[in-house]
């Protein structure tokens, strides 16, 4: 019998959890997804792996024994993959849509020097997965924004900070403004991402520079494009990192800096025991943020 390794992963961190939301905020998929997944698994193995009650899942007796035997199993597969990866010298790299933005491919050509005949194959996440992938392992090392959920479980390297702005129609009244300040858009709704859970939603709604204001969600989307749509149709406006201007530039859309609230950081996220070859990139990351931040200070704008 083959069953999907994703299905091995969703059914371990159920049964680390013990409860099905926390499995899938952890997961960065929908309980109902992962209830459906779950069921999959168990019919395909033709046994009930989980008592469910209303304080959460239980492992059964052959839940336990499936238990004791998925973790070892993943780390050998996961292992294995690493190592005909690493053999075929190619190095996966996560990112989110405005990480590195213009750095990236100076990042990418450092690493070329460090690892002559290496490729390095970048893989753009949804919003959705705020850590690019690294959480179902599906890449080693990612370019990401902190803070994110999950954190705690990688090593992390913050590279460099530019200043938020927000995004709003251009039609919008506050759109001609050299700055607003952030009590004047308290207010409006918001466009925000799935991913939206935790530190990760404090910091994209400054929860802690609203004065404990409401936030009203006007739109929830997925991609940059539906982001930008949202944004022009005028169903809420959003905080973004101040490179948005550039990279996602639009003529019914306009970035004003804000002022009141943190900086954006971008940071090099990346497995534990990711091996050598991220090491370098990681290491490439920090030289090449550093030399552009020796020419124009700590904080992009």
């Amino acid at each position: 019998m083959d069953v999907d390794t994703r299905l091995l992963r969703y059914f371990a961190a159920i049964a680390e959890e013990g409860n099905l939301t926390r499995a899938a905020h952890r997961l960065f998929v929908s309980q109902p997804s992962l209830t459906k997944q779950l069921k999959h698994l168990e019919s395909q193995l033709g046994v009930q792996l989980f008592t469910r009650s209303s304080t959460g899942m239980t492992l059964t007796g052959a839940g336990r024994a499936l238990a004791a035997r998925v973790p070892p199993v993943l780390a050998g597969w996961d292992a294995a993959v690493g190592e005909t990866r690493g053999a075929a010298r190619v190095l996966r790299v996560g990112f989110l849509a405005s990480a590195a933005n213009d750095v990236t491919h100076r990042i990418v050509s450092a690493f070329g020097r460090t690892r002559p005949g290496w490729r390095v194959d970048l893989e753009q996440a949804p919003w959705s997965d705020p850590t690019a992938g690294l959480a179902g392992a599906q890449v080693p090392v990612a370019l990401l924004r902190l803070p994110f959920l999950g954190e705690d479980a990688f090593k992390v390297q913050a590279l460099f900070s530019e200043r938020r702005c927000v995004a709003l129609p251009s039609t919008h009244p506050l759109a001609g403004r050299a700055e607003i300040a952030f009590p004047e858009l308290w207010d409006e709704p918001v466009v925000v991402a799935p991913a939206l859970k935790g530190t990760w939603r404090e910091h994209w709604l400054a929860l802690s520079e609203r004065d404990g204001r409401e936030v009203r969600v006007g739109a929830v989307v997925q991609t940059p494009g539906e982001f930008l749509n949202a944004v022009a149709g005028g169903h809420g406006v959003a905080l973004v990192p101040a490179s948005t201007a550039h990279h996602f530039a639009r003529p019914d859309v306009a970035c004003v800096p804000v002022t009141g609230v943190s900086p954006s950081e971008v940071a090099v996220a990346w497995l534990p025991d990711a091996g050598e070859a991220v090491a370098d990139f990681v290491r490439c990351c920090v030289e090449v943020t550093r030399s552009r931040r020796t020419g124009c200070g700590t904080r992009w704008d």
